[in-house]
């Protein structure tokens, strides 16, 4: 060993480490698919996996020790020929404790020596005295002592998850709780909370934005009956409160989106701390789904605050306290670090927009939102130092600064993890995080050699065992893929790199960021149905801010309660590295080639699985030729960037000279009239960010003079942050008629912000901007009649561009329509080239209005399989009888239009 270190006077660390130790990875599988498939399983079904798993794993035993009885005539032919070797080596001048192996420990009183001599003989006798050596040891050979004893562990093992599981599957059936889910029964419930209270993310259903609904786990005490009968239980179910309590004047938010400091009041019920112990009056509904660990849901409706009967523990209070200071540390900070860092640092991601949120899970970088072993790891490491170096003189961390010994810089890193979970919630994450931390902390504190891959599976059996659910949980299966990556995979290729000459530090980002995605992504595929391409560069570009960060948000949580301008300041240090990564998210995800669609079933799981296997097997024989790998980076980056010029080229989209597109939203509103290079007209933005922000960078805007929103409904203003998104915008044009109220406020929300200027269009309003030029048309100041809700509100826009004339209609109905007809703008209407057909293609157009202005091409956008049947067939019918062609989004896609008259052209893409 000395002579393998390289070094004159041998290895500083003289350890002969073995074979890495697996025997407890098959215990912990077995486990883990056992809990998976029988937490929900009948009674029967699991007793008779206990009875046959233990009925097997006995006999396995007692063959065992009978083998073992029956070899002593071997054993004493092996224990002489041990002592004859010992008595050699004395005889050679080995003598007391030199034949004592590399390690310089003796297995006891005996003088028997480990290693040294004796294994270099064995060693020396090949297979075949090896072979004899497994035959001699008390087994058969193949089915011999360790195969009996492994198989017996792992029946065991599967016993006890089977029991664990049973245990906790039939606590969701114990109880009134199921039987009154099922009649939807009224009911008042004292429930003790697990988890910390969290809003459903904004939903666009149709024109309006979903109410939104405060969500948290919780275990059922005590239950009044509808019939008045009380009874104790002890049941989890999931509580969902509505949210829609009464804002602020003046209010601005995100409808869904978290309450920030000077906005509306948040919701009493998300100040609630896991162990509150709360009285509802709800509905007791089933669970949507089944296979969960709740037994139903209980809905409370009116809004009314929490009846807390009885306070958090300690604990969760000096957490909840730990946590708000956070949030108070990082109220001044811009945007982006205010929502990421205590998300980074504790999990709290009650700030994080959708926006930030989708752009983190597009690029695959949602888990460091989900707080996990990397974060116990860096505190871990500055307290007690690597776990390499703790039982060395050298040792580092903190403590060793600080003088305390070796046991006790375990048991403080102990007291340190438990309440790192307590702060952070026990989330799956989390607890795996904990349980291979503990493990480890446990070899520091007594001696034994430290292995993390058998602490993973050591893990992973004792938390399965504990908690069978989280056998079905995703996010626990990703966080031990990954762990599992960076312990077996990445050590590979992070040294295969190294053999091809890339620096050390390069080499190991880049093994961790590429193992991890490979295990990880087929998981990741089902959830989202899609692939991320900007996944490892953004990983490996944000990995070098994680750590900062972390450590900064750490010291940050810790001072607020006792110095908040030092926390302040602190913070505000941390909001370099956290804005880094916010903007790594932001354009990973913006870039047009960042991901690919993928079927989201484990078949499609499968197929990513084999098509990495590909990848990987035609990149081992790329790296040996530096020229290839420059063409495939090269290619590469035009795949996720796509260059609008060579995208135009390749795809010839957007057409060249397009004067007018129709972006391809879903249900919903997005156009955009050309205005120069680069430049364009928005009107309207969508219900999605990130459907909207992609159009607009395919068709390479990047300067925006002015922003439509014909009206306030969501399928038409939602994705306003997306047209925002890294352009200037000159200014935002909206409506009269502030409906719906939240949306409204929304869009304000979002002008002020950016300091974008507000207006109100107006009827007969002018204005040009090159080749472009548009008229408002509707609606008067003073309608008649009176719109009868936002539709009919509808900003209408006559456009000509470059020769072609354009009609803009937005969602206006029958009774606008025929009001713009006879108004004096709408005595001007004539024949015009494009019309942009109102309200998504709807049956309810007027006729009259079609056959006056008699377009060349009607453009109608629409959602694939929209539940409203859109377009109506009547609809397409009149425009064609008018002499009409017809486009939609819905079959076509994103449309674009160039020319004018009889040049008129138009192109999907």
């Amino acid at each position: 060993m000395h002579t393998a270190s390289g070094a004159r006077l041998g290895a500083s660390n003289p350890r002969q480490e073995g074979p890495t130790d697996l025997r407890l990875v098959p215990p912990a599988l077995a486990a883990w698919a056992t809990a998976a498939l029988t937490v929900d399983a009948a009674v029967t079904r699991v007793s008779a996996v206990v009875v046959v798993c233990l009925a097997g794993a006995g006999a396995l035993l007692w063959l065992h020790r009978g083998g073992a009885r029956s070899a002593p005539p071997d054993g004493g032919e092996r224990e002489s020929g041990r002592r004859g070797g010992a008595a050699r080596r004395r005889h050679d001048g080995g003598g007391g404790r030199r034949g004592e192996g590399a390690d310089g420990r003796a297995e006891g009183g005996t003088g028997r020596g480990v290693g040294g001599g004796g294994r270099r003989r064995d060693a020396a006798d090949g297979p075949r005295g090896s072979d004899e050596r497994r035959r001699g040891e008390g087994g058969t050979g193949r089915w011999g002592e360790w195969p009996q004893v492994s198989v017996a562990a792992v029946l065991l093992c599967v016993a006890a998850a089977a029991a664990s599981a049973g245990a906790h599957g039939a606590d969701l059936r114990r109880g009134p709780v199921p039987a009154l889910a099922g009649h939807y029964a009224q009911v008042t419930a004292d429930v003790e909370i697990t988890s910390d209270p969290r809003l459903t993310r904004p939903r666009i259903n149709g024109d309006h934005a979903a109410p939104t609904a405060v969500l948290f786990d919780a275990e059922v005490g005590r239950l009044r009956k509808p019939d008045g009968a009380v009874v104790a239980t002890r049941t989890p179910v999931l509580v969902i409160v509505d949210a829609s309590a009464p804002r602020q004047p003046g209010a601005l938010r995100q409808p869904g989106a978290p309450a920030e400091r000077g906005g509306p009041a948040r919701s009493p019920w998300l100040e609630l701390l896991p162990s509150t112990r709360v009285r509802v009056t709800a509905r007791l509904v089933p669970a949507l789904t089944g296979g969960d660990r709740i037994a139903g849901v209980l809905r409370v409706r009116g809004g009314a605050p929490p009846d807390v009967v009885a306070e958090p523990s300690g604990a969760q209070r000096l957490a909840g306290r730990l946590r708000r200071g956070l949030r108070e540390a990082t109220d001044g900070l811009p945007p982006d670090a205010r929502a990421l860092l205590p998300g980074l640092v504790v999990g709290d991601t009650s700030r994080v927009t959708p926006e930030l949120d989708d752009a983190f899970k597009e690029t695959d970088l949602a888990h460091l939102l989900a707080v996990s072993g990397g974060n116990l790891a860096i505190l871990l490491v500055l307290f007690t130092g690597p776990p390499g170096l703790a039982q060395r003189a050298e040792r580092r961390g903190l403590a060793s600064r600080l003088g305390i010994p070796l046991r006790t810089t375990a048991l403080l890193g102990g007291a340190l993890t438990l309440a790192f979970v307590i702060v952070c919630r026990p989330d799956p994450s989390v607890l795996r995080a904990a349980a291979c931390g503990g493990i480890v902390l446990l070899a520091i504190a007594t001696g034994r050699r430290r292995s993390l891959i058998p602490a993973l599976a050591a893990a992973v059996l004792v938390l399965v065992l504990h908690d069978p659910w989280l056998a079905r949980s995703y996010g626990f299966l990703l966080s031990v893929l990954a762990t599992g990556a960076l312990l077996t995979v990445a050590p590979r290729w992070s040294a295969a790199l190294r053999r091809r000459r890339v620096p050390p530090r390069a080499a190991e980002a880049l093994a961790a960021a590429a193992a991890a995605q490979a295990l990880c992504a087929p998981v990741v595929a089902v959830l989202s149905a899609r692939v991320s391409l900007v996944a490892v560069p953004c990983n490996l570009l944000a990995e070098f801010a994680v750590a900062p960060a972390t450590v900064l948000g750490f010291a940050a949580l810790a001072t607020a309660p006792v110095a908040m301008p030092v926390a302040k300041g602190v913070a505000w240090s941390a909001s370099w590295p956290v804005g880094w990564i916010a903007g790594i998210a932001r354009t990973g995800a913006a870039l047009p080639g960042s991901g690919v669609d993928w079927p989201d079933s484990w078949t499609g799981a499968l197929l990513l699985a084999l098509v990495t296997a590909a990848v990987v097997f035609v990149g081992r024989r790329l790296v040996r030729h530096p020229w290839l790998c420059g063409v495939c980076v090269v290619l590469f980056l035009l795949v996720v960037v796509q260059p609008p010029p060579l995208a135009r080229v390749i795809t010839g989209w957007p057409p060249p000279g397009w004067r007018f597109a129709v972006c391809d939203v879903g249900q919903g509103d997005a156009t955009v009239l050309a205005a120069g290079e680069g430049a364009g007209v928005v009107v309207d933005a969508g219900p999605d960010p990130v459907l909207v922000d992609r159009c607009l960078s395919a068709l390479g805007i990047t300067r925006i003079p002015l922003v439509v929103l014909t009206h306030f409904h969501a399928d038409h203003v939602a994705g306003l942050p997306g047209v925002l998104r890294g352009r200037s915008v000159g200014a935002i044009e909206t409506t009269g008629l502030d409906e719906p109220r939240d949306q409204a406020e929304f869009v304000r929300s979002q002008a002020s912000a950016r300091h974008i200027p507000l207006t109100r269009a107006a009827t007969g309003e002018r204005r040009r901007t090159g080749t472009l030029d548009w008229r408002v048309v509707w609606p008067p100041p003073a309608p008649v009649p009176a719109p009868e809700g936002p539709n009919d509100a509808s900003v209408a826009l006559l456009v000509r561009s470059a020769g072609m004339s354009l009609l803009l209609l937005g969602d206006l109905e029958p009774p606008a329509q025929q009001a713009l007809l006879r108004s004096p703008e709408g005595a001007r209407l004539g024949a015009v080239d494009v019309l942009k057909v109102a309200h998504h293609g709807s049956a309810y157009q007027d006729p009259e209005l079609i056959r006056r202005v008699a377009p060349r091409l009607a453009l109608i956008s629409c959602g694939e399989d929209n539940p409203y049947g859109h377009p109506a067939p009547s609809t397409l019918a009149a425009l064609r009888a008018g002499g009409a062609a017809v486009m939609r989004t819905d079959e076509d896609g994103a449309i674009a239009v160039a020319g004018a008259g009889e040049e008129l052209r138009v192109a999907g893409d």
